[in-house]
């Protein structure tokens, strides 16, 4: 079993481990539900809208970050911890995040902006510092 890939493992993979007296021992309407409930758990392989994995090397370690969007396909919602240190680092979380996206869209659109104008030669400031440069360089 060690050599199939997890998504590709079936029922009767995880039924070859068992030990084979006990194998022998199960009726036939025993062994089909056996089949059947591992086929009910045995995660179904989801299709992905985006499958982003990256890898962060650092000097001392190396992370990963993988990033999955698609339909949600389980059953039953997930029970989250309601514990109320978990619930406010969540939120400080999701704001620190938002917060960080907020500034980085912010810079690129004044950098963007600012590039722009310098490549269309618009001087918001004439005679402010920068010209003052470049006055003492045609001087010399």
């Amino acid at each position: 079993m060690g050599h199939k890939p997890y998504s590709e493992r079936t029922p009767e993979d995880y039924l070859q481990r068992m030990e084979p007296q006990i194998f022998a021992s199960l009726k036939s309407d025993q062994l089909q539900e056996f089949k059947r409930l591992l086929e009910e758990a045995i995660p179904k392989p989801n299709p992905k809208i985006v499958d982003l994995r990256v890898v962060i090397d650092l000097i001392v370690a190396r992370y990963y970050m993988v990033l999955w969007v698609g339909n949600d396909r389980r059953k039953a919602p997930r029970r989250y911890a309601k514990k109320p240190l978990t619930y406010i680092s969540n939120i400080v979380v999701v704001c620190l995040i938002l917060l960080s996206l907020n500034v980085t869209l912010t810079v690129g659109l004044f950098m963007t902006a600012y590039l722009l104008k310098s490549a269309v030669g618009i001087d918001l400031l004439p005679g402010h510092l920068g010209d003052n440069f470049k006055s003492i360089g045609e001087d010399q």
